[in-house]
């Protein structure tokens, strides 16, 4: 019998396990394919998706200019006014169309050149019509057709500033010796040199928001941490009309540090307040005086006002509809309507345009949610704010991706008092929302618009009068000081 069991197991049973192993190697290797397959096609997924997500963004800033004053729409298909700020980002869309070849570089020169051929040719002056400007600002709207001022809007220094955040993107980028390139980095010039900054300042340690010709200076002013901070470091640049060198620190002494939903961060409650600058610079790893103290950097207080957000609307302590670990993002846009209802016993009050989001200073929200928000802060929570772009594509469909990509906003907790429907998705795109999620996608992607601006020699000065040290500073300051 012993002698059988030896038989059997040297001829059949070591063949019986080994067939056992090669089963469950194929098994493994068929489940690792799979998986591979899996990702693979996520990969593949989230590529063309993002691909596809820049290239119907950048058509919206090409498309959509107002020809008679190479203006950006404030929003569109509603027609109002152009933007200066929308502009701002048109002029850095261009760049990127250029780059990805979605335009050449020469239609890329030849719309930049003629856009600040016409800010340097518009008229400017302190008469309340008729006018683009004064002192170098720019009226925060402008007419279609004429681009003079729309109403009664102010003259406004942060919708200037991102305005010249996008003409000194272009002064770098646009480095070539040919006739058209060379007319850009002149007109930039004499733009960025002709604003008056320190007019502005009013004689005070804070910049003001705005002017009126009717009534002087806007009584707001630039204080706590917001997106000005491109505005401070352009205006600190200057070599025609700078700031006082202290207005960096009196601006920050203004700062709130707080706990928001466990992340330890300079707090600004809409989003866009921590995109906005970043769009143009790179944070990482420089730091003033401030940022050096709390042991981070401004690149990481974005991360957690980002991660903040998203803890917020996880939690959703409003019971919004849709709110989720893949479907949040509060900040400035769009909204259902000005109105009050009752849903589910709660009562909600529904706003239209307002700066929504949540901080420790305080908390707008009404269920709006707005792709801008994780758009603009890709380079922050990659993972995050991809997914929750491809959650609100894949849930909403061409309802609320289209020819230009997202619509504004959306709000699945309202209900039409007309019709009953369920569920808002806006009618819009907007122009300053528009540019977040395409310069921050490629930034994320290449870091072009942040390399652009490393070269600037305006942006540089300015980092340097704020104190600034570190990172890619400090290379580029040895740098200076090796070539003299």
């Amino acid at each position: 019998m012993g002698n059988l069991f030896t038989w059997l197991w040297n001829n059949c049973g070591r063949n019986l396990i080994r067939s056992s192993v090669y089963l469950a190697m194929i098994i493994i290797i068929i489940n690792c394919d799979r998986q591979n397959q899996v990702l693979n096609d996520n990969t593949q997924d989230r590529t063309q998706f993002l691909g596809d997500l820049k290239k119907r963004t950048f058509f919206f800033f090409w498309d959509l200019m107002d020809k008679p004053t190479w203006q950006i729409p404030d929003r569109h298909p509603t027609v109002r006014f152009s933007s200066i700020a929308s502009t701002g980002f048109g002029l850095t869309a261009y760049i990127i169309g250029a780059e990805n070849e979605f335009v050449t570089r020469a239609e890329a020169a030849e719309r930049v050149f003629n856009t600040l051929n016409w800010f340097w040719q518009s008229r400017q002056g302190p008469d309340s019509t008729g006018t683009t400007g004064h002192r170098g600002f720019y009226y925060h709207f402008l007419n279609y057709g004429d681009g003079t001022r729309f109403q009664n809007v102010e003259l406004s220094t942060i919708d200037t500033g991102l305005l010249m955040a996008g003409i000194l993107a272009c002064q770098s980028y646009f480095d070539r010796e040919n006739e058209t390139e060379t007319k850009i980095r002149n007109l930039a010039d004499s733009l960025f040199l002709r604003v008056e900054w320190d007019w502005a300042m009013e004689d005070q340690e804070t910049m003001s928001m705005g002017w009126h010709p009717e009534r002087g200076f806007i009584k707001a002013r630039w204080t706590g941490y917001n997106e000005a901070m491109i505005l401070l470091i352009m205006a600190l640049g200057s070599p025609t009309h700078p700031i006082p060198p202290d207005s960096w620190e009196n601006w920050c002494e203004t700062y709130r540090w707080e706990n928001f939903m466990g992340y330890e961060h300079v707090n600004f409650t809409p989003l866009f307040g921590h995109q906005y600058s970043h769009m143009f610079i790179d944070f990482r790893e420089i730091k003033d005086p401030y940022m050096r103290d709390k042991g981070i950097d401004y690149f990481e207080n974005s991360v957690r006002a980002t991660l903040s957000n998203r803890a917020y609307c996880i939690e959703n302590p409003g019971h919004f509809i849709g709110y989720k670990e893949n479907l949040w993002g509060l900040t400035a846009c769009d909204g259902p309507a000005g109105d009050t209802q009752v849903i589910n016993g709660d009562t909600i009050d529904f706003w239209t345009y307002r700066a929504r989001g949540a901080s420790a200073i305080r908390v707008v929200d009404d269920g709006t949610i707005a792709p801008t928000a994780a758009g603009g802060s890709i380079p922050f929570a990659p993972e995050e704010c991809i997914t929750a772009l491809m959650t609100m594509k894949n849930k909403l469909g061409d309802r609320l991706y289209q020819e230009y990509g997202f619509k504004d906003a959306f709000n699945l907790t309202y209900t039409d008092p007309i019709n009953g429907e369920n569920g808002w998705i806006d009618h819009d795109y907007l122009g300053i929302d528009q540019g977040p999620i395409l310069i921050q996608l490629e930034n994320h992607h290449t870091e072009l618009i942040w390399n652009v601006m490393k070269k600037n020699k305006y942006i540089i000065s300015g980092f340097k009068k704020a104190g600034f040290t570190g990172g890619w500073l400090e290379k580029t300051l040895i740098a200076e000081v090796q070539n003299k």
